[in-house]
């Protein structure tokens, strides 16, 4: 993909990336925390990460078409090299929810997985979700600085 309705993309894409990926980062976190939230978010908060995992991809990929069309520079590069890691942040984010499912599912079941394991996928849950938002971080300020130069 290429454009959409004229407009390249990966412009257009990278919106939803940089919305979906702290959204789900942040009720990740609040889910693995609080088990009242865990119980209203999960699907949300797994039907998010898959979007995001999908999403993902197609938007590094219109990125890499952009870059071609655009021509290569030290800022587009730097921000394509990190552009291309999110798909492995975004990843660990669905990993860490199929396993906030499992800590769901079990408590939901009358069958709970135990404290240390709890909180053995918290601290998964605050570490894939801490690394995310500061990879999107990352990736959006070498993408500001590519389209907008060092200000």
């Amino acid at each position: 993909m290429s454009t959409i309705n004229g407009l390249p993309a990966h412009v257009l894409l990278v919106h939803i990336i940089v919305v979906f990926v702290p959204l789900t980062a942040v009720l990740l976190i609040l889910s693995a925390l609080w088990p009242a939230a865990r119980r209203r978010l999960i699907w949300l908060i797994t039907a998010l990460a898959a979007i995001t995992v999908a999403l993902t991809p197609i938007t590094t990929d219109a990125g890499e078409w952009l870059q071609h069309k655009l021509g290569g520079s030290p800022a587009i590069d730097k921000h394509a090299d990190l552009g291309n890691t999110m798909i492995y942040f975004v990843l660990g984010l669905l990993l860490v929810t199929a396993l906030l499912i499992i800590v769901h599912l079990r408590d939901e079941r009358g069958k709970p997985l135990g404290r240390p394991l709890t909180a053995l996928v918290a601290a998964l849950a605050i570490f894939a979700g801490s690394a995310a938002l500061v990879q999107i971080y990352r990736v959006g300020d070498s993408g500001a600085h590519a389209v907008w130069g060092a200000q």
